[in-house]
């Protein structure tokens, strides 16, 4: 008798797969900083080769029309990690050191919520959203964490800031440890890609999140010696090289363990190119301004999804999307359970997957500095609202990691720009689209009404607090 209840034990252990395709999808969101729509191989990159990322774009899909929430760090990062327009949730721009906000530990992150449904989480990366020991990433969802709290050049030694800033040094974390201080940042992708691959090698049996912000290609920039020199155009192109790497280490730790089948890998950027610095910086082309603008160049970006089987390999998409849809269309994907809190982005998987497309978002909107909305999207239409912005008026940028100044123009009346037609926004055609300016202000009005608008001196009616500390 015990040995027929022994067989019946191994009989059914041996009936229970151990096949990663019946655990809910791995999610891997790789996030660069300041890298522009021009910068990879397949959306027009010149002067370097990204052969990984051409080869993921093959195997899955490309978005033509993709946005982050708005064309600054911290602010984006916040979008894209909880779903919600980042002024709705109190983050605005991008967080100095020693900030005395950052993100509040009421909001659910996609760790979180993966978290929640069994999932390993970790980060590697640049952080931006709080670093102070209440706002860091373990205070929100993420089990490990190796990187730096804000941007690279929020340090003493900047090349051009000299003693404009008194930072402390910039410093390397490993959860909640301090490992060096950073000067030399010529190891950190090498470092991050590591940190990555070991992840995926040691949680290989386990559903997991990982999310790989990279600190480049934000200036200032730092290669290894692996790439340095090797593209045509100097040392930017030599970091895309590097970050396209990174990606391949990555796609080649998923592939060796098995888990191609079972892991959705997401690459985007978190703004556009920092155009002042020149041949340090990118190329939103054909877009018009970039980073630090409401205009095309500042927030669309390049946008590439891998998931064999689920993703039709080779596959373009030109509908809209932002980055704050990520969280829902992750949580329909592995079957999570959404944030209790109103959030702004909904499931756009379908678009992903091919089987629609249209997005159930029906207008997008732009805000900047804080509070200040300045366009809103509409199918294929572009409304701005009165702002000044930052422009090189058609001027070069700097060279050598020095940048030139900005000029400030400022738009006086609305605008309406038919992005079909005209990517590059040159033809104002509001006078001619009377009803299609109308609907977008009355859009508008819907939106200030709820998040409110500082350019109108309107306070919004569901807007969150961020974390705060008292010092």
């Amino acid at each position: 008798m015990r040995s027929l209840i022994g067989l019946l034990i191994i009989f059914s252990f041996s009936c229970v797969s151990t096949d990663p395709i019946d655990r809910p999808p791995n999610v891997i969101i790789i996030f660069t900083d300041d890298q522009g729509y021009n910068d990879v191989g397949v959306f027009g990159g010149k002067g370097f080769q990204t052969p990984h990322l051409d080869q993921m774009a093959k195997e899955g899909v490309i978005l033509t029309d993709f946005h982050a929430a708005q064309p600054v760090c911290s602010a984006s990062r916040a979008a894209l990690l909880t779903g919600c327009y980042p002024n709705r949730i109190g983050i605005h721009n991008a967080f100095m050191p020693d900030a005395k906000i950052g993100l509040n530990q009421n909001e659910t992150t996609i760790a979180e919520m993966l978290k929640g449904n069994g999932y390993s989480t970790a980060i590697f990366g640049k952080w931006h959203l709080g670093d102070h020991p209440d706002f860091q990433p373990r205070k929100h969802g993420f089990d490990e964490y190796f990187g730096i709290h804000y941007s690279n050049d929020m340090w003493p030694n900047h090349p051009w800031q000299g003693s404009i800033f008194d930072f402390d040094p910039l410093r390397l974390y490993e959860n909640e440890t301090v490992l060096d201080t950073l000067e030399d940042q010529s190891q950190l992708t090498t470092q991050i890609t590591k940190r990555a691959v070991d992840f995926i090698n040691r949680q290989k049996d386990n559903p997991f999140f990982l999310y790989v912000p990279h600190p480049q290609p934000h200036v200032p920039l730092f290669v290894s010696e692996k790439f340095a020199g090797k593209s045509e155009i100097g040392l930017y192109g030599d970091v895309m090289m590097e970050l396209d790497w990174s990606v391949g280490e990555i796609l080649k730790a998923v592939n060796e363990n098995g888990l191609d089948e079972n892991t959705l890998v997401i690459f985007t950027s978190d703004n556009g190119p920092w155009l002042s610095y020149g041949d340090h910086a990118g190329s939103a082309a054909p877009f018009r301004e970039g980073k630090g603008t409401s205009w095309e160049g500042g927030h669309r970006e390049p946008f590439i999804a891998r998931y064999p089987g689920k993703i039709p390999a080779g596959t373009k998409v030109s509908s809209t999307m932002m980055n704050i849809d990520l969280l829902p269309t992750i949580a329909h994907l592995t079957n999570s359970k959404l944030p209790n809190a109103v959030i702004d982005g909904k499931n756009a998987a379908d678009l992903l997957t091919g089987e629609s497309t249209e997005n159930s978002q029906e207008v997008y909107f732009h805000y900047y500095h804080v509070n200040h909305l300045q366009a809103a999207r509409y199918g294929d239409w572009k409304m701005y609202f009165p702002h000044k912005y930052r422009s090189l008026g058609g001027r070069m940028g700097g060279t050598d990691g020095l940048p030139v100044e900005y000029d400030y123009p400022e738009l006086l009346e609305i605008e309406l720009y038919n992005l079909a037609n005209d990517p590059s926004e040159t033809k104002n055609v509001t006078y001619q689209n009377e009803e299609v300016v109308l609907k977008i202000s009355s859009l508008a009005d819907s939106i200030r009404i709820e998040l409110g608008d500082e350019l109108r001196g309107i306070k919004g009616s569901n807007n969150r607090e961020p974390g705060k500390i008292s010092r």
